[in-house]
This record gives structure tokens, sequence and C-alpha cells, in this order.
């Protein structure tokens, strides 16, 4: 296929709402204009690409409605299709894909958009932020477990627990983790094992967990032992 063979579907889908349509006007692939309304242009690309984007972003330095067109895929849109879609939305670009010979699905139009913040999920990072200790993760990394404030508490707890069975309570107090409690209840990483009521022991995983992450144990006494000086 060819960036060519997308024209026909996109100028006949064009000109169905009474576009005239004209191909290759100085540096865009295709204006249409409609009596005394705003042009509009259509930048094609075989697959959705940065290249594409920086091209239908500079074309919003002439006009305010610009498309982006690509086929459309033989075996559905690929996993990040709502990125895609998100990142048309931002920037204000309308998204079509071509069925070549069959016809243009229009997925987005172009349009202002204002994101809503989150600012629910933006609190619980904060949070994370603020309440982790040290910068125990490396950016950049794939395939690694990464150390959060439940991985840190999780650890405290089984710590408190390397000389045996406690009641929560007890660790809780000991460690300063208030879920102490719940977090060994939930036992999200097979770290506990309950003893009797409300009394929490190690598990064989909990143990290997202890001599795996003894340099993030030493972080954490160290800076539990800082905040106790100050």
């Amino acid at each position: 296929m060819k960036e060519a063979d997308l024209y026909p579907d996109l100028k006949a889908f064009l000109q169905a709402q009474g576009y005239e349509v004209k191909a290759e006007v100085g540096a865009c692939d295709i204006m249409a204009v409609r009596g005394d309304e705003p042009p509009v242009i259509v930048e094609m690309k075989l697959s959705f690409s940065l290249a594409l984007v920086l091209q239908g972003v500079a074309r919003q330095g002439l006009f305010d409605t610009v498309y982006l067109a690509v086929p459309a895929p033989k075996k559905g849109w690929p996993a990040r299709y709502k990125d895609i879609v998100a990142l048309c939305r931002r920037l204000g670009l309308g998204l079509l894909a071509v069925v070549p010979g069959q016809g243009v699905e229009a997925h987005l139009d172009p349009g202002p958009y204002q994101p809503r913040r989150n600012l629910t999920r933006a609190g619980r990072l904060l949070r994370e932020f603020q309440r982790r200790v040290g910068d125990p993760n490396k950016a950049g990394t794939t395939g690694v477990k990464r150390m959060t404030v439940y991985r840190q508490d999780a650890l405290r707890c089984a710590q408190a627990l390397a000389g045996g069975p406690l009641k929560g309570a007890v660790v809780a107090k000991a460690t300063g983790v208030a879920r102490a409690t719940g977090l060994m209840r939930d036992d999200h990483y097979g770290w506990f094992a309950r003893q009797d009521k409300g009394i929490y022991g190690l598990t064989p995983q909990g143990q290997i967990a202890l001599a795996e992450h003894a340099e993030e144990i030493a972080r954490l006494s160290d800076a539990a032992l800082a905040v106790v000086r100050r």
C-alpha cells in the first residue's frame, strides 16, 4: 500500500459532506473547503507515528481543523489505541481511519480540549512520594519489583516478626505501621501466616524476603532512628 491509495476514499468522504477537495496544496496532503468555512486539512501516513503527529501539529500553525489519516488495521487497533485517541484529543487533532476501497471511519474530530485532573489519583501519588523512605527504585528499569510504601511497611512488619510470632497491635506499635494487622491479614506477598487470633508469624517466603531485602530493611531502620533522634 502507498499513501496515495488512501486519497480516493478520503476525497470521497469529504466530498460527501459538501467539500471541494484538492491534494498537495503547498505542504498539505489534502485541503478541503466548504463555502466560506475555514479549510479542513488532512495529513496521511501508512501508520500512526510521531512523524504524522508532528506533521499535523505543523499544519495547526496554519489552520484550526486538522485530521490525521491512517489505514484501518486489518486485525484491529493496537493495544494503545486509547492512548492514540487521547494524544490526538489532547493536541486538538482529528483521527480518520481509511479502509481502502470501502470508506473512512471517523474516530475523532478536532477541537479544543482541557483534560480533567484526576485529583484522587494525584493525591495518592503525592502520598506515596511523601511516605516512601529514600529512593529505592531505579528509573527506566522493567521486569523488577518496585519498592513501594506498602512493601516497605510489609518489610517493617516482617522484621518485627523475625524473632517469632506477635500480635498485630504489638507489631504496629513496634514498627509505627498503623495498618500492620490488616497488612499481615491480607498477606499480598505471602510473607505472613496467622498463628492464632490476632497473632501472626513469618512464612518461609517471609524469611526469604528478609534476606533478599536486607539492605532496604537496614535503610528503613536507619531512617526510623534518624526520626527518633530529631
